[in-house]
């Protein structure tokens, strides 16, 4: 007997997620079983929300309203957790889908995670890093957005792009510290165990920083050197 698939709430905070963004969210969180609850939080008579206003009904998004008691308070993210629980305590639901770019959501994702429950992220660049580390998965959306473009546009190379990419702490913390967990003691290490250390952070694409592979990544910041050998491709940081 075939099982049934996953029941998955989406829940949106729609203050701090576009719009335009949500056929990729729906078909993403849809690889992993069929949204059941789908609920977008938000003060609707802000001019901001009207693309979210317009979209709504389109893909049965149903609308929670909650006006701005406080003014630079968000009652939205606060209606959003309450949800949250309450479905949680009171409804078969499997997963759960969050879509911000809020920190405030990861006491959240940890009490959902606590009850065995998997939690799928959705939100942007500016997410911050407990919010996306927390996420069983966590997915960018400017990824989603912009992919087919970077990969087009983007060549190994470029300086002002290899000065960004070293100024991402994030990702230089990811990249050392795969390389760390598997180099031999003259600091190389085997580019394809660095790869498996490097996709079990949560939520990480090569396609994000614009290179389809890790070995691209790595040739494109000049604090690492690689050397192909008989045995495969092999990666260290510089001065090692």
């Amino acid at each position: 007997m075939q099982q049934p698939k996953p029941k998955i709430a989406l829940l949106i905070d729609a203050d701090n997620a576009p719009a335009s963004r949500i056929a990729i969210v729906l078909s993403e969180a849809g690889k992993y079983g069929v949204v059941t609850v789908r609920r977008a939080y938000g003060n609707w008579s802000k001019e901001s929300l009207k693309p979210w206003v317009n979209c709504l009904p389109t893909y049965a998004i149903c609308p929670v309203q909650q006006f701005d008691y406080t003014k630079g308070k968000n009652a939205s993210d606060v209606a959003l957790a309450i949800d949250a629980m309450e479905l949680l305590f009171t409804q078969p639901i499997d997963a759960f889908a969050i879509v911000s770019s809020d920190s405030d959501f990861t006491p959240l994702v940890v009490r959902i995670l606590n009850n065995n429950k998997k939690v799928y992220g959705f939100g942007e660049k500016k997410a911050p890093s407990p919010f996306v580390l927390s996420c069983s998965k966590f997915f960018y959306l400017e990824a989603a957005k912009e992919t087919a473009k970077v990969i087009t546009d983007v060549e190994v190379g470029d300086s002002s792009k290899e000065k960004s990419l070293e100024q991402d702490a994030k990702l230089m913390k990811i990249l050392r510290g795969a390389i760390a967990n598997v180099q031999e003691t003259d600091g190389w290490a085997a580019m394809s165990q660095v790869a498996a250390q490097v996709k079990k952070q949560p939520g990480f694409k090569t396609n994000y920083y614009g290179y389809k592979t890790i070995s691209r990544l790595f040739r494109a910041i000049d604090l690492f050197e690689i050397r192909q050998q008989s045995k495969g491709m092999y990666v260290r940081q510089k001065g090692q």
